[in-house]
């Protein structure tokens, strides 16, 4: 391993795997390890309070905040943050592909440029279809991401299937 990682960006909801297989197949062939952002995104008018307190745990790198939020989300929703964060780390792992699993509670552009402040290992940024489509991110978002990143980001989309 030359010691190089993907960061794979990707929301925590039902769709967290949209994009994992393209994005541990792209490490694999470039021989570096995967760090995976998994975004807490709540609803746009929820709690400010929630939000404030939400983007100072993630301005601070208080990661295990961010899951600990996470995981009381999934809970409301009878889901398993531990349960998703397994199969990234199997799907991972069955391709012999080293992976580490972050979590932000922080709009999408300040999580990611926290991240690649926190780990210069980061060679690559990908955004998975659940943050590109939908205008989760808006075009100006991802161009100041871009701007800022200083390396490449990538983003990915849905397949569409014709009937």
């Amino acid at each position: 391993m030359k010691g190089k990682q993907l960061l794979f960006v990707t929301y925590h909801d039902e769709n967290f795997g949209e994009g994992l297989s393209y994005a541990v197949d792209l490490a694999k062939t470039m021989e570096d390890s995967i760090e995976v952002l998994m975004i807490f995104k709540r609803k746009v008018f929820e709690k400010l309070e929630d939000m404030m307190t939400a983007v100072t745990y993630a301005e601070a790198g208080e990661h295990k905040t961010a899951r600990e939020m996470i995981d009381e989300d999934y809970k409301k929703k009878d889901e398993d943050y531990e349960g998703k964060v397994s199969v990234i780390k199997e799907k991972c792992s069955a391709a012999g592909v080293a992976v580490n699993v972050s979590a932000a509670a922080t709009d999408t552009v300040a999580a990611v440029k926290n991240m690649l402040k926190q780990n210069s290992k980061i060679d690559m940024v990908l955004l998975s279809p659940s943050i590109t489509n939908d205008r989760n991110i808006t075009s100006k978002e991802l161009n100041r991401l871009v701007k800022t990143a200083s390396r490449p980001v990538v983003t990915m989309a849905r397949n569409i299937h014709a009937a």
